[in-house]
């Protein structure tokens, strides 16, 4: 982070000065929202949760070393030489600082989402926009409304591109992000079924998903999924999204996007896509390998990741290549060099030749069915699916478990061991469908006898789940149990 001056702190975020320091000349180097890692240089932000109030901690992060904090309320005492910031809400206040923090760093952003596949995605694009820039990406999973500015904050004089990862569970939280981040180049993965629970429709996701134009520039590129139905709707000319209830918002959302002037690229495997994948093989065992057709020519790619589904970034990251003059070469290097963040489709080798397909970070329906498909295409003469609860399904979460359970049914697939409550559905509905060994269990502990009796050697184990499950507990116990 380059240094920001108290003067510009309180600009940014129309604070209040506490402490006896001059603004001109004071400054901090980094922003901190974790008490326990201030230091020198740091601006501590006192965030107000739902269970804790960091406020607590404004006192120990000075005596750390913090330069002062961003406070909405003001402490009893300010030591000599600190000072603090004081504004109504602190969390928002972080974010007009990273905007303006963001503004004045001035390099080019590209921001994603999308209901499956953006940290992916975005672990894709940066790879690829790495083989010649100097990139900063979204670490982890810090894509929400504190994550965000922090990864914004980690961007110094040096980078010369950010690529930004943002997740939503409601409307207006990807409008939030984006004002924030104010990208050049904005990307949706797709319109999935995601956090269907809290916003009652994909229609309604698609809305969510497109706020993402509230702050992409005048002008902008936006890179979005040509072989999805809704993102479809975004093409001039075609039929659009009927407004439910009479109301406007569609149409509005519509109006608002056709006014922005941006360019678009579709990216997909349908010959409505500009980006393009042909002679797909995905039967290769450590690999997919495609040819990417676009504007500017015909190139080969090797894409180190299982599933069809992985042509997706891929173009993507082809499309984002090229907006910003990457060569064919530097884009297929980039692809080559990919990795995935930790949990998102881990491969593991045990001994005995058991193989471990750690897909566990998250879930839903579109990323359950593509893991499926990797586990029933594995090489190993066993296939054991492993899989939990989908969280935030709300009202369709039956509906939406049972059809995981139907697909699963239908591959090539031995064994499918189900953990929690909602899973439960998931059992029921292969069952229904003839799947001959069908283990549900109530919990973790009850499915680690179920995985005891079923390791052995050539047998290949998916793990796959909601992020509040935590199946990699359970990919550990069997990795564990091979050694």
């Amino acid at each position: 982070m380059e240094k920001i001056y108290v003067k510009e702190i309180l600009e940014a975020v129309d604070g209040q000065l506490l402490g006896n320091i001059d603004a001109e000349t004071r400054f901090v180097t980094n922003v901190q929202t974790d008490s326990r890692a201030a230091a020198a240089g740091d601006l501590f932000v006192a965030i107000v949760g739902e269970r804790l109030d960091a406020h607590r901690f404004v006192p120990g992060a000075m005596e750390a070393g913090a330069e002062g904090c961003l406070v909405s309320k003001a402490p009893e005492t300010i030591p000599e030489g600190k000072f603090c910031v004081l504004v109504e809400d602190t969390a928002k206040a972080m974010g007009d600082l990273a905007a303006y923090y963001r503004r004045r760093l001035g390099i080019p952003v590209v921001a994603i989402t999308g209901s499956v596949g953006k940290t992916t995605t975005k672990d894709m694009v940066a790879s690829v926009l790495s083989s010649r820039y100097r990139t900063l990406k979204t670490a982890g999973n810090l894509n929400n409304h504190l994550g965000l500015p922090m990864t914004v904050f980690r961007l110094n004089a040096e980078d010369e591109i950010a690529v930004l990862e943002m997740g939503m569970n409601h409307l207006g939280e990807i409008d939030y992000l984006v004002r924030i981040a104010q990208p050049d180049v904005a990307v949706i993965t797709n319109v999935g079924d995601a956090h269907i629970g809290n916003l009652g429709s994909k229609e309604n996701i698609l809305r969510a998903k497109c706020e993402i134009f509230h702050g992409l520039k005048k002008g902008g590129t936006a890179v979005l999924n040509g072989d999805d139905a809704l993102l479809a709707t975004l093409r001039p000319g075609a039929s659009r999204v009927g407004d439910p209830e009479g109301s406007d918002d569609f149409s509005k959302m519509y109006a608002e996007i056709d006014a922005g002037g941006f360019t678009y690229h579709w990216a997909g495997e349908s010959e409505a896509c500009d980006y393009r994948a042909v002679n797909i093989d995905d039967t290769l065992p450590d690999e997919v390998r495609c040819d990417a057709q676009t504007p500017a020519g015909t190139f080969a790619l090797e894409i180190p990741s299982l599933g069809r589904h992985m042509i997706y970034p891929a173009m993507t990251a082809a499309a984002v290549g090229q907006c910003f003059g990457l060569t064919e070469e530097e884009i297929a290097e980039g692809i080559s060099n990919f990795q995935a963040t930790h949990m998102r489709m881990d491969v593991e080798k045990c001994e005995n030749g058991v193989i471990l397909f750690n897909d566990s970070y998250n879930a839903n329906t579109q990323s359950m069915k593509a893991a499926l498909s990797i586990l029933a295409n594995a090489r190993a003469a066993r296939k054991v699916a492993v899989l939990g609860d989908m969280l935030e399904q709300g009202a369709f979460e039956e509906k939406l478990h049972r059809e995981v359970g139907e697909y699963a049914a239908g591959l090539a697939i031995d064994t499918l061991v189900t953990v929690g409550t909602r899973a439960g559905w998931l059992a029921e509905a292969a069952l229904e469908q003839d799947m001959e060994d069908v283990r549900p269990c109530e919990d973790k502990e009850e499915a680690k006898k179920v995985l005891a009796e079923l390791i052995g050697p050539d047998t290949a184990f998916l793990f796959k789940a909601s992020r509040g499950m935590a199946l990699e507990e359970l990919c550990s116990f069997v990795r564990e149990s091979c050694s």
